[in-house]
């Protein structure tokens, strides 16, 4: 993947970060910082698999960055951090895992479970639920690192 593409990638994933902000009433001031998080992100995690790591890595890396982000600029708008990072890591949501786990299962339900069946399933399951906790905690953890009150030794 080129630089041009990375940053196209981006852009575009900007967009539905700027509309799920605008879904969630955030203020219009503060959309672009939405938008840039999201571009940010995407890239960050286009930029990883690029190099050979696996998505949930990758996605857990976009996910931090995106944390510190939104630490740097909740104190510097004294606005929460969840503002800027809720909206921007819903572009790397895994849909198509989850579009296939749901698939995988209706296709059981109807004609019977066999292995053949059930490892796609399974594989895809795992995919989307490793992904989701890569996007909640390290979304997280900038914010826990940030402001702890007591050594971390």
């Amino acid at each position: 993947m080129n630089l041009l593409q990375l940053v196209i990638n981006g852009a575009i994933a900007a967009i539905p970060a700027v509309g799920f902000a605008m879904v969630f009433n955030v203020p219009g001031r503060f959309l672009w910082r939405c938008g840039l998080a999201g571009a940010v992100g995407h890239m960050v995690r286009g930029l990883c698999m690029t190099w050979g790591a696996p998505i949930e890595w990758a996605t857990f890396a976009a996910s931090v960055t995106v944390g510190f982000l939104s630490v740097r600029w909740s104190r510097e708008t004294l606005a929460p951090m969840q503002l800027f990072g809720v909206a921007a890591i819903i572009p790397m949501i895994p849909g198509t895992f989850a579009f296939n786990t749901v698939i995988g299962l209706v296709e059981m339900s109807a004609l019977g479970v066999t292995a053949e069946s059930l490892m796609p399933v399974v594989y895809n399951a795992l995919k989307t639920l490793f992904i989701l906790g890569a996007l909640s905690v390290g979304l997280a953890m900038p914010g826990l690192i940030w402001y702890r009150n007591k050594p971390i030794i």
